[in-house]
């Protein structure tokens, strides 16, 4: 990149995952900062452009309804092409990602090597292995390899994102009173096997309230209302809410919180970037994927002889999570209260 002109606009294709975009942030800032004078736009889905709304770093946010089927994505490339122009950063690893870069015509389009996509990229880094086998490493690291080539660099400053003020004054008022604030975050759009036992989480919230006087706070998002529903019936002492909002209220209500009690999802590193100490109960995901140097907090992890499987739904018993009691998790919580 050194012999060649600075790119005047960078698109950067953003993680689908609300936890994998939130990990993503320290090399968007790193790209912005190699290329101060480029305008830096991120393209993905909605919800993960509301999610970066509001970092100095990115100049425009281009939200992508859909990319499925040939006329999406066609339309999708003309929408975004005027910022891809120059240089496209693919952080996702599929296909139609990669796609998409090309057919918006960026000059040079890096990417990961991976589903059989390398004629679509100028540039295409072999993913990490290990004895030749692709093998994960914390997703924020894999993302700013990505672009090392690019003669960027981490700054070490972590996960980051921004969080309205107007929204934080709401959080604030609607949740006002005595005792902590903790988020009870029980959902994971992964897949059902990622989910600890609602009746765990309702247990949970009854004793940081019965012993810190904690106000449980219950987050749950599209497509959770049983999960939501379990949660409510099961809880001894009331659960907070806060309807509305979608990710801007998710993000506010994460950097006011104190804590957050959750599974192994977006919540999690979205409470990261706030500095917030997560509890992270974690089952069929290897941990090798958000091992972070920037998270405070306890993991609760049970090794098992069929995991970690990385598969949304169990096969088996799901031991690993079922073997994660709620004593072990109100253990873990108290001490950051």
């Amino acid at each position: 990149m050194a012999d060649t002109p600075d790119p005047a606009h960078i698109l950067a294709i953003a993680p689908n995952w609300l936890g994998d975009a939130v990990m993503c942030t320290p090399a968007l800032r790193a790209l912005k900062r190699r290329f101060p004078q480029s305008t830096l736009a991120v393209a993905g889905q909605p919800a993960i452009c509301t999610l970066l709304e509001g970092l100095p770093f990115v100049d425009r946010l281009l939200p992508l309804v859909s990319l499925r089927g040939l006329f999406s994505l066609l339309n999708a490339a003309w929408e975004v092409s005027e910022d891809a122009r120059d240089l496209a950063v693919v952080f996702p690893h599929s296909f139609r990602a990669a796609l998409l870069a090309r057919l918006a015509g960026a000059h040079r389009r890096i990417g990961y090597n991976r589903d059989h996509r390398r004629w679509l990229l100028t540039d295409a880094p072999e993913p990490h292995r290990e004895n030749g086998v692709i093998t994960p490493i914390y997703m924020s690291r894999e993302y700013l390899d990505l672009i090392a080539p690019l003669g960027c660099t981490d700054d070490g400053l972590g996960l980051e994102l921004a969080a309205a003020p107007s929204e934080r004054v709401a959080v604030r008022e609607h949740f006002a009173g005595d005792g902590p604030l903790v988020a009870i975050a029980p959902g994971g759009a992964f897949g059902p096997a990622k989910r600890w036992s609602a009746e765990r989480f309702a247990a949970v919230a009854d004793a940081l309230a019965a012993q810190r006087g904690a106000r449980c706070v219950l987050l749950t998002g599209p497509g959770e209302a049983d999960t939501r529903a379990a949660v409510l019936a099961a809880a001894k002492s009331p659960l907070l809410e806060f309807p509305g909002g979608g990710i801007l209220r998710l993000k506010a209500v994460l950097a006011e919180a104190e804590l957050l009690v959750g599974n192994d999802s977006g919540p999690r590193h979205i409470a990261i970037a706030f500095g917030k100490p997560v509890v992270c109960i974690m089952g069929p995901t290897s941990p090798r994927y958000t091992d972070s140097p920037w998270e405070k907090g306890r993991v609760l992890r049970v090794d098992v002889d069929c995991g970690p499987c990385q598969k949304p739904v169990c096969a088996t018993d799901h031991r690993c999570m079922t073997r994660i009691t709620a004593d072990a998790v109100v253990e873990a919580a108290l001490p950051f209260l």
